[in-house]
């Protein structure tokens, strides 16, 4: 198989740089990545993919029995790994992305050396000593709501999403991006993400971490920040003066500074 077709891969920036990873999270492609690039590609070699079902991926390899767990997102990013011959590169992963690349790195821990972690959320759900910022019912309603009128869903949520309401234009691109999504797909995707419990996974990362969480986040609210961060012994937990889900688009300067520092302390 292809692997650089079925996830439409893209290869830039500095070719003999340690390499980086960029992952994006549901609903969105590599494109959601551009403001990131620019602050990356001269000192590394930079690695992006879309998901199967995702922005320029082949959709005709989506496979539901794959795509209904976290596990087949982290095959996907272990296979590009593979495919490219990638050995201790930075995973960036945002919001589920960021629970995927703790997966891919526990089954290729010789292919991801370091995980950044962007708006991660291990559970949505809340449970008992855990707030996920989310009931089961909420969540229910969320999951019906999409499989019933995908393109009213995300007319609806990319705005609460995104944040930044004074900036709407951003609420917009986040719609567009889920509306280009195939639904079918999409649902797929948004049961496993929304659905899914990776708190115990997070016991398995024995790479450099870094935590980023925004100082307002309704998807993410900063006490899920907190557990991961207490989860993984020594990650680092940076709380980023943006608000929304998304701050490689709605605080760009703030999360780049904040992926570069923590690249430079690697070498």
């Amino acid at each position: 198989m292809d692997i650089a077709r079925r996830n439409n891969v893209t290869v830039t920036g500095n070719p003999q740089g340690p390499v980086v990873v960029l992952a994006h999270g549901f609903g969105c492609d590599q494109n959601m990545w551009r403001l990131t690039l620019p602050a990356l590609v001269e000192d590394h070699r930079v690695v992006l993919f879309d998901y199967v079902g995702s922005g320029g991926s082949d959709l005709s390899a989506f496979s539901e029995d794959r795509y209904g767990s976290l596990d087949g997102y982290a095959r996907d990013v272990v296979e590009v790994c593979e495919a490219l011959d990638l050995r201790d590169a930075v995973f960036v992963g945002h919001s589920v992305s960021a629970m995927i690349g703790v997966l891919a790195a526990d089954t290729a821990p010789e292919r991801i050396g370091a995980l950044v972690m962007v708006a991660p959320s291990p559970r949505y759900i809340d449970d008992e000593g855990y707030r996920g910022g989310f009931s089961a019912e909420d969540i229910d309603e969320l999951l019906e709501s999409l499989e019933s009128n995908y393109l009213g869903w995300s007319a609806a949520m990319a705005p609460v999403i995104m944040g930044n309401a004074d900036r709407p234009e951003l609420g917009e691109e986040l719609r567009n991006s889920f509306c280009a999504t195939d639904p079918d797909m999409a649902r797929v995707f948004a049961r496993t993400t929304f659905l899914s419990d990776a708190r115990d996974d997070l016991k398995s990362v024995r790479v450099p971490t870094l935590v980023l969480e925004c100082a307002e986040d309704a998807i993410a609210p900063r006490e899920v920040g907190a557990f991961v961060h207490r989860a993984i012994p020594g990650s680092t937990l940076v709380t980023l003066d943006a608000t929304g889900h998304c701050p490689h688009l709605s605080a760009p300067a703030a999360t780049n500074k904040a992926i570069r520092d923590f690249l430079a302390g690697l070498r």
